[in-house]
């Protein structure tokens, strides 16, 4: 069950980036539930691995569990002491069996599935300094095995900018020289029509009033003189119109 439990935190956080019953020694038959995959820092290392291995003394936390319900003072010192003893042992075998420099870090991970089992093992006066100094060996419950994956997922995605930093320079470098030109084109483009508009100014502002001043004095007639003066027929004449209205644009456009 401790195993499953530690597989789920390992998709939850780090999908993809771990071995399962990986062998740290070759030609060997011992196998490390878990290793993460720790990426090289240039591209011609080595990968390296960090084995984690989860460990339950179930006997010896439920008898602590039992002696303190008892309120018994003796026994509760007597489990203590055995589950120090195991966690030892433990972290012995880790040490021996799955740490092997430079394929894996100089330190491993015992994981404890129970909160409460974690906080009697890091509230022991001295065991985690033991168990770090002779063993090389850290212990982690369910909450910080969860925070140092994602602390890892952290380091991962830097080093994964770090690699291409040259690649983003340059393709930044590519953006500022196409956004430059973008900048130049628009700015022809921006005077191309501002000369247009002022055209469009001269040509309808300017002789449009020239006109209208010249035609103050001539008398307006009403729009059915008007149309039969001129031999107009609204309907018949309107599709001629519209396609000399357009012929005039497309001029206007030029």
């Amino acid at each position: 069950w401790a195993e499953v439990q530690l597989e789920s935190i390992l998709d939850e956080t780090i999908p993809q980036r771990y071995e399962r019953n990986w062998a740290p020694r070759p030609n060997s038959s011992e196998r490390v539930e878990f290793a993460v995959r720790l990426p090289a820092s240039d591209e011609n290392g080595a990968d390296t691995f960090l084995p984690i291995d989860s460990k339950f003394p179930g006997d010896a936390y439920e008898h602590l569990l039992d002696a303190q319900e008892s309120d018994d003072a003796e026994a509760v010192a007597a489990a203590r002491k055995t589950l120090d003893a195991m966690v030892k042992r433990e972290a012995k075998d880790i040490c021996e069996k799955y740490l092997s420099v430079p394929a894996t870090t100089n330190f491993g991970i015992m994981f404890v599935p129970f909160e409460g089992l974690y906080a009697e093992v890091v509230s022991r006066p001295g065991l985690i300094e033991t168990l770090g100094r002779d063993y090389h060996v850290n212990v982690a419950g369910p909450s910080t095995m969860a925070a140092l994956l994602n602390s890892l997922q952290m380091g991962f995605k830097t080093l994964a900018i770090q690699k291409r930093s040259g690649e983003v320079w340059q393709l930044l470098g590519a953006v500022k020289t196409e956004f430059d030109k973008f900048g130049q084109g628009l700015a022809k483009m921006q005077q191309r029509l501002r000369q247009t508009d002022e055209e469009l100014d001269q040509l309808i502002g300017v002789r449009s009033r020239a006109i209208s001043r010249k035609l103050r004095s001539v008398q307006s007639l009403d729009e059915a003189s008007a149309s039969a003066l001129l031999e107009i027929d609204d309907m018949n004449e309107l599709p001629k119109a519209l396609s000399e209205t357009s012929e005039i644009s497309d001029q206007v456009g030029k």
